[in-house]
Parts: structure tokens; sequence; C-alpha cells
């Protein structure tokens, strides 16, 4: 393959009908994700506490489903629990947008969280059963950059709609919000109604007779134990963590941290195709240790902006961690859920991808409560330290896995090239 075009020629049908309409899909998410939480307390009139415990039911909710979702995907097929799932969303988005009291809100967040605790394992699933190879590892990356861009142009479009003054305005991003919803379920539907992820099992692949067996592989656990410290250190401290340590002890403004999150974006976007280019053919496990070093040094610049608060130089540092940080997430998305997709087989896809995603949950889910104990406490340098070791840690682990896994899983074997 030669560049983009080599890329997308090489994808079956079915695959490029799924990555063309992402950064559209998540454009509706974009424009709800940053202002949720404003819309329960600033316009619906919530107390702080109650909007944040909201918000809590997502990931909560999410962890829970996550598990028997898997579960139904392998039974059933991933497109027919995406659709139940994508229909949560859409009444839930719509719930949300006249949730004039703590029970409808309760009730739309809820059904959001049972959407997020089937996509990620039902959109892997049909993802790895539409495209394999090295050409996966591919599509993971280039699929989550497009996410990102979706995410940050609804993010943008929104800051500047909606106005706390007029609560119409949120009414209309979450309506945006379910609409988006409505063109994946199109695709399945329609291009996609034919793709199956579920397989009988057979004498030369038994059934994997279930979590518990799954689970008692090493390589599994190895892999799950660095997504959840990956979570716990990554995406559990982008909107807890990161921004308390900016605003309290680097003391940056709030358009600082506006900014850093376009540049998060900005990277991912950039780069993760010339990642792909390079990471390619070599070990995964490898690339994940290298990912780890890069995070660490993310999070020594952000404790440096505390020597110097309110400085321009701690808006710099600020700045600069997040497209550190960025970076080495355009090394972790590629490579950890192929990994866990080269392990699994058809009729158990989605068990493993639900093991990976409630890893993934986990680890956002006690990142935050960690932050806000140290950083409450003023232990800012103990909450960066404690950073950086995790990042470390994630290095032993890959090595670990390494040891677990054969070079096909671990992305060695008859390498192609990628995209430009």
């Amino acid at each position: 393959m030669n560049g983009i075009r080599g890329f997308w020629r090489a994808l079956p049908t079915e695959g490029r009908w799924l990555l063309s309409t992402v950064a559209i899909q998540t454009l509706g998410r974009g424009l709800t994700l940053p202002f949720t939480i404003i819309y329960l307390h600033e316009v619906r009139g919530f107390d702080l506490g109650l909007a944040g415990a909201l918000m809590g039911l997502i990931a909560v909710v999410g962890l829970i489903v996550t598990g028997p979702g898997g579960s139904l995907i392998d039974r059933y097929g991933a497109r027919t629990i995406l659709i139940i799932g994508l229909g949560a969303m859409i009444i839930g988005c719509t719930l949300l947008a006249f949730a004039t009291n703590p029970g409808l809100a309760a009730v739309g967040l809820v059904l959001i969280g049972v959407n997020f605790g089937v996509s990620w394992p039902g959109f892997n699933a049909l993802i790895a059963s539409v495209v394999t190879g090295d050409l996966r590892q591919q599509y993971f990356g280039i699929n989550f950059a497009l996410v990102n861009l979706g995410i940050g142009i609804g993010g943008v479009i929104g800051g500047f709609y909606v106005n706390v003054e007029a609560p119409e305005t949120f009414t209309v991003i979450f309506l945006i919000d379910a609409a988006s919803c409505l063109i994946p379920v199109a695709l399945l539907l329609g291009p996609l109604r034919h793709v199956r992820t579920q397989s009988e099992p057979s004498a030369d692949e038994p059934t994997s007779g279930g979590y518990r067996q799954i689970l008692r592989r090493p390589a599994v656990i190895w892999v799950s134990l660095l997504t959840f410290v990956a979570m716990f250190v990554g995406y559990g401290q982008m909107e807890a963590g990161f921004p308390a340590f900016a605003r309290q002890v680097a003391e940056v403004s709030t358009r600082t941290v506006g900014f850093a999150f376009a540049i998060n974006t900005l990277v991912i976007v950039v780069f993760q195709f010339a990642v792909l280019r390079w990471i390619s053919g070599r070990r995964r496990t490898r690339v994940m240790w290298i990912m780890a070093l890069v995070w660490a040094a993310a999070w020594l610049v952000l404790g440096a902006t505390g020597l110097v608060p309110d400085t321009v130089a701690a808006a710099i540092g600020v700045i600069a961690f997040m497209g550190v940080f960025a970076f080495g997430e355009t090394l972790l998305q590629p490579t950890v859920p192929a990994v866990y997709n080269d392990l699994a087989s058809d009729h158990n896809r989605g068990r493993y991808n639900a093991i990976n995603s409630a890893a993934f949950q986990g680890g956002a889910i006690v990142g935050p409560i960690a932050a806000g104990i140290l950083l409450d406490h003023g232990l800012d340098a103990v909450f960066i330290g404690l950073m950086v070791v995790c990042c470390l840690g994630i290095g032993v682990m890959a090595l670990a896995l390494e040891r677990r896994i054969s070079a096909e899983v671990n992305g060695v074997v008859k390498p192609q090239p990628v995209v430009d």
C-alpha cells in the first residue's frame, strides 16, 4: 500500500463504511461531553455534588453492563447489541435534553451508560470481524484519530453555541447528540446488516468457557492490568487530575486549560498517521514501553509547572503536557485493542473486548478519586510522583506481556506498509 489511498483500497467495503462516518458520529458527543455537568448545575440548578454524582452514573452503569454485554455480543452478534445500545443512547440524550428534575436526568444518564457499556466491545468486535492482520492495528489508530477529530470539532462548536442564560441551546445540543446516533443505526441496518461477529465453536476452536477461562490466560491478565493502569494515569486524569492540578497548583487560566485540550486533539489528528507507519511490524509491547516513557515525561513537565505558578512558563508547561501526552496516546490506542483482538477468536471476541472495556472504565473511575484525595490534601508532589511511577510500571507490564504472547499477537508477523 502507498499512503492513505493504499490503506483505503486495502479495506473491505464494510471497513470503509465504518470508518467514513466516525467523525460525524462523534461530533454529537463532542457537543455535549464538555458541557453536561455545566448543564446540570448551572442550567437545571442541581447542586454541584448532585450533578457530579449523576455524571458518575454513566461510568458506573457502563462498567456494570460491560460484562453481560460482551457475552450477549458473542451470543447474538455485535450488530444486534449495538442497535439496542444506540437506541438507549437516543432515548437517554432526549430525556436529558428536557430533564428539569434529578430523577429524569438520572434515567437519561443511566441509558447513556448502557450504551457506553456495550459500544466499546461491540464496535471493536465489529471492526475485528471485518479487518484483519496489520491492517487492523492501522484501523484502530486511524479510528482513534477520527474519534478525537469529531469530539474536538464538536467541543469547539458547542463552546461557541451554548449559553447558560439560554437553556434551549443545551436542549438543542443533546438532541443533536441523539440524532447523531441514527448514523451508525442506519449503517447497521443497511450496509453492515450482513456482518456477523458471532460464530459457533468448532473442534479446532472450542468455546472458551466464559470469562473465567479467558481470565486464566496470563496474557489477558497482563494486558488488562496494563490497560487499567494506563487509564488510571491517562484518561482517568483528563477530566479530574489534570485540570485540577493546572488550576490549583500551576494556577493557569481556564482558557489555557481549554487550549491545552485543543492541542491534545490536534496532535493526535496530525501525528497518528505517521506513528502508524513507524510502529507497523514492530513489537506492540515495545511501542507500549515507549508510550510509558512519553507519558512519564509528560507528567514531569506538568509537575514542573507547580514550581512556577501563575506564569507564562506554567501556561506553556500545561499546554506542553497535553501535547506530549497526546503523542503517547497515538502509541497506545492502535496497539492495545489489536492485542486483545488477536488473542481472541470469533466466538469470544465480544468477551475479550468487554474485558478491555472494563479495565479501561475501571481505571477511568479510580483515577479521578485518587486525584481528588491527593490534590484536596495538598499532596501535589505525591500526585505527580504516583503518576510517574505508574507510567514506569506500564513499561514493566509491557515487557511481562511480551513474554506471554506470540510474535503474531505482538504485531511482528507479516507487517504491511501503513499510511503516510
